[in-house]
């Protein structure tokens, strides 16, 4: 496994970072694992040299962070992996426990701690923008988090990059913590970042840390126009049918078939391969339900696409309409 710098910073992370949506309770969503099913991932991407974790408070309502941190703590040592999370989704009822106000954050975090069992995460993230708080709030709270030593490092979330500048600039103006990372809608579908976020990222030397990078299970090419519910996720998962599933979207698929056969991998392999292959990528975070999945994720940091299958993968894309934010 190779590791890289996380933008800026002297952070060193895996080149892939394993998300830990799918790991909690299927209380929450039927294709979650529960904490039995979820453990064995937690070993072998350790095994394999991941450091990398991602999770957040929303996912399985906080159990996915419980998961985590006890799965962490008995196959890792916590001075050696960097632990992310996330703060803005409802927690609950409460019209205060959500969103990205001073109040909120503050209650996240420290709730955020005890479900991990840990002092603090490595990367604080806000999941979205919050239209209904000041930024200079939100930024503030998360300056006073970083101070008080519970978050090494902030980062952001899918938003317009216009929002994202503006927090860089606010931030930097007023001396609180940058943010060093975007985790941003990004995959071989859909290539809208590549308009204003990832320049972006670029120039401020900001890490960029996909979600999604095979579109929810879109580009292991088991889903077909004539037939797209082909997995118990794609059956349940409405929001990935905003997403994805245009027609251009599935002579992409094909084409990551076409090329994976060429050269004996998989066109999940050929997705990654793909992102992996952008300087400007710094650590995909990847979900895994079947074992195969994480070895398969794992060999495609291994793999280097030609410049023509990378332009032969591309050049059926046509633009999308803006989707994640």
């Amino acid at each position: 496994m190779d590791y890289v710098r996380l933008g800026a910073t002297g952070l060193k992370v895996s080149r892939l970072c394993l998300g830990t949506m799918t790991y909690g309770t299927p209380k929450w969503r039927d294709w979650v694992l529960d904490e039995r099913e979820s453990r064995p991932f937690f070993k072998r991407a350790i095994e394999a040299g991941i450091n990398f974790f991602d999770t957040a408070d929303m996912y399985s309502l906080g159990e996915s962070e419980e998961v985590t941190g006890r799965a962490l703590a008995d196959f890792a040592r916590r001075d050696e992996i960097v632990v992310a999370t996330k703060v803005y989704n409802p927690m609950g009822p409460d019209p205060n426990a959500r969103g990205l106000s001073r109040k909120h954050i503050m209650a996240g975090i420290d709730a955020s701690l005890r479900r991990l069992k840990m002092d603090y995460v490595d990367l604080y993230q806000i999941h979205r923008w919050d239209d209904a708080t000041p930024i200079e709030e939100t930024l503030e709270a998360l300056n006073d988090v970083v101070r008080a030593g519970k978050a090494r490092y902030i980062g952001a979330s899918s938003m317009y990059a216009w929002q994202f500048a503006k927090a860089l600039y606010t931030s930097k103006l007023r001396g609180w913590s940058l943010f060093v990372s975007m985790q941003n809608h990004y995959n071989l579908v859909y290539r809208e970042e590549e308009r204003e976020m990832i320049p972006l990222c670029v120039d401020r030397g900001i890490g960029v840390i996909p979600w999604s990078p095979l579109a929810r299970g879109f580009l292991a090419g088991n889903r077909t126009a004539a037939k797209s519910d082909q997995t118990t996720r794609s059956k349940s998962d409405e929001f990935a049918h905003r997403l994805y599933y245009q027609p251009e979207d599935f002579a992409i698929v094909e084409r990551a078939i076409e090329v994976g056969k060429a050269i004996g991998k998989s066109s999940a392999q050929v997705a990654l391969a793909w992102m992996l292959s952008k300087p400007y990528v710094t650590s995909p975070i990847i979900g895994a339900s079947k074992p195969e999945h994480l070895e398969q994720a794992i060999a495609a940091t291994a793999i280097t696409l030609s410049s023509e299958q990378i332009a032969y993968l591309e050049q059926p894309y046509r633009p999308h309409p803006v989707a994640g934010i």
